[in-house]
């Protein structure tokens, strides 16, 4: 018997094809390399990762659509390790997380979008899963909002951004307005919310938000920040959203609206995981556009944020028992 037919009588045509870890570039790109599940509802998981491929509602530089792709991509680079550094358990063991592919809806229509991301946001969280979901542009998080908001009530928002999104004067689907229109439709709470990276222009009177921006985020030490960060959300139920523009160009050139003087990704990073304690029920990253990415540092980044936010949500899961 030759070698191969000796393979293949040992591992079954089917293995050949399907193992998780045989390759790490391999078959079709799931996010973490987890299993595909193209109808979650009735899965056996803890959190579902929803793709939402939309950069209709963009005000700058389109090809944020392509963004769930490129973090499933990048974040093969981060599926070798059984557990992430520094973090001291391996996520898996007690999480299980299945990736759904990425939402369909009628191409050009935001409104058909808009209406099916809420549907499936609204049908994922009653059967008893978590959502992680991976934009597209900022646009998405507003009907995700609404989805949770069936569930949780009114919110606290955590919102790493250049741009605070609070914005009255674009049209219903803008990407610049999402937090202009959750507080009016009573699904987050100002006054309990946190912006975090802001350095573009905003109506500071009377913004009801508490924002830390990116000169302040960059002289403060972590602890101060996080610190503040949760003095604010107190105990109430936490949507954290987190716009790949809070980080400099520098470290995440690839995306719509890049503006200069962000944070660093290690920054980020060391905020995100110190967040660990807080009422964490929703998460998404967005405005990864490849077009104008670098080496895909940008979607290694995103990548890496979407695994650090599972991590706190299981750490706090653990925290828990």
């Amino acid at each position: 018997m030759s070698a191969s037919s000796q393979v293949a009588a040992k591992h079954g045509f089917d293995d050949l094809f399907t193992k998780e870890d045989f390759s790490l570039y391999s078959n079709a790109m799931t996010f973490m390399r987890r299993p595909l599940v193209k109808n979650p509802l009735s899965a056996e998981a803890d959190v579902v990762v929803l793709g939402v491929p939309f950069d209709m509602a963009t005000s700058g530089r389109s090809g944020a659509r392509m963004g769930p792709d490129a973090m499933r991509r990048a974040s093969v680079n981060l599926s070798w390790e059984s557990k992430k550094f520094p973090w001291q358990f391996k996520l898996f063991d007690h999480t299980k997380v299945i990736d759904a592919g990425d939402l369909v809806f009628d191409c050009g229509d935001a409104n058909d979008m808009t209406q099916r991301l809420e549907a499936a946001a609204d049908q994922i969280l009653n059967s008893g899963k978590m959502l992680l979901s991976l934009g597209g542009d900022h646009f998405v998080t507003l009907p995700l909002l609404r989805a949770y908001a069936k569930h949780h009530g009114e919110m606290a928002l955590i919102h790493f951004d250049a741009h605070t999104d609070t914005y009255n004067n674009g049209s219903s689907y803008d990407h610049g307005t999402m937090f202009y229109h959750a507080p009016n439709e009573g699904l987050i709470d100002p006054a309990s919310s946190v912006q975090i990276g802001i350095r573009t222009e905003y109506k500071q009177q009377g913004h009801g938000f508490n924002v830390i921006n990116a000169m302040e985020a960059n002289d403060r030490s972590v602890d101060d920040i996080v610190a503040q960060i949760k003095a604010t959300v107190g105990d109430k139920p936490v949507y954290l959203t987190f716009d790949i523009d809070c980080l400099d160009p520098a470290f995440a050139p690839g995306t719509g609206t890049p503006v200069c003087g962000g944070i660093s990704s290690d920054k980020a990073l060391k905020i995100i995981r110190a967040l660990q304690g807080i009422n964490l029920v929703g998460m998404d990253v967005v405005e990864v556009s490849p077009a104008y990415d670098q080496s895909d540092i940008t979607a290694l980044a995103g990548a890496t944020i979407a695994l650090e936010l599972l991590y706190v949500w299981t750490a706090n899961k653990l925290a828990s028992k």
